[in-house]
């Protein structure tokens, strides 16, 4: 165990490496200067100078990239460029519990929905009850985030204007609270975010499962005679979860910032809205902040992955 988790750390540090090297040098060559779009018509030539000095511009590339990487280890991404004094670590952690508490909650409700609905049709595969779910689950996958989030506001508008009762079109609320006016706030997002889950779970648990079931082992714990509800759950699902359990583990990866476009529509102020508005702003180290913070939530959700491995399927050992 111990052997396998100095793996991940120095695969964690590599990845770090690549990720924050790429993102810097991208937006190091990005077309447009920073600081003359944050100063906007008012071009001083001294306080042009003066800023690009503050935030470190005038090095050259590689320090600037080492000035990075070193304060990035003390968690200290430096400033950001649109919001002048502003720390980014302040930023990024304002936004963590927004995103972490959409992305929490569509998670548990993407595996609760989609897993039982995939064994259902696994199990009733070619019949009525197999092609509506399926069907179902292939809208929800064909749509994009943002039209789904586009029609579920124009349906709150609709129910609004039919009903009276004004449930809020957009807004969070305080994270981590439930409260009844929380939770107006909370429960469309979580739900869209949770249906793209939901169909992509769903065929994929019927997809393995269904494969599973005509593996000869099964056929042989069907010939003794065991009931067929002991030969789907204990034989055929167990050993079917097996390749799901890499997608939870990438799936978890993206709890943090796996809602750009949910966020944005319905003004939730996650890490996502923040790295999407830091993008239209040019603010680079908000924008570097931002993807680190996704990389090293997918590389824990693959260490996250592979320790269920020896859950699912105690065989496998991890070396």
């Amino acid at each position: 165990m111990v052997q396998f988790l100095v793996k991940r750390l120095i695969g964690f540090i590599f990845v770090a490496l690549c990720v924050s090297f790429i993102t810097f040098v991208l937006g190091y060559n990005a077309p447009g200067d920073p600081i003359r779009a944050l100063l906007g018509q008012h071009q001083d030539p001294v306080l042009y100078a003066a800023l690009r000095h503050q935030y470190g511009l005038d090095l050259p590339w590689y320090q600037q990239y080492w000035n990075f990487l070193s304060g990035a280890l003390r968690l200290n991404f430096g400033y950001s460029f649109h919001i002048q004094g502003k720390p980014v670590s302040e930023l990024i952690v304002q936004g963590i519990p927004f995103s972490a508490e959409l992305g929490f909650w569509g998670f548990v409700i993407t595996l609760l929905l989609g897993i039982p609905v995939g064994v259902v049709a696994a199990l009733r595969a070619n019949k009525w009850a197999d092609t509506t779910l399926m069907a179902i689950a292939l809208i929800c996958w064909a749509l994009p985030t943002f039209i789904i989030a586009i029609f579920a506001q124009v349906g709150i508008v609709w129910f609004d204007k039919w009903t009276g009762i004004q449930w809020p079109v957009a807004n969070w609320g305080t994270a981590w609270s439930y409260t009844p006016d929380d939770l107006q706030y909370k429960i469309v997002p979580i739900l869209i975010y949770a249906l793209v889950g939901f169909a992509f779970y769903s065929r994929y648990t019927r997809t393995t499962l269904l494969e599973t079931l005509r593996q000869d082992y099964v056929r042989t714990a069907r010939a003794k005679g065991l009931a067929e509800r002991l030969v789907v759950y204990r034989h055929a699902f167990r050993n079917a979860l097996i390749p799901l359990v890499t997608s939870i583990g990438l799936a978890f990866g993206f709890v943090i910032a796996g809602s750009f476009f949910i966020e944005q529509i319905f003004n939730i102020p996650g890490v996502a809205s923040i790295g999407l508005q830091a993008i239209n702003d040019r603010d680079y180290p908000v924008i570097q902040a931002s993807v680190l913070l996704v990389a090293s939530c997918v590389v824990i959700g693959n260490l996250i992955s592979d320790l269920l491995y020896t859950v699912v399927d105690p065989r496998i050992k991890l070396e």
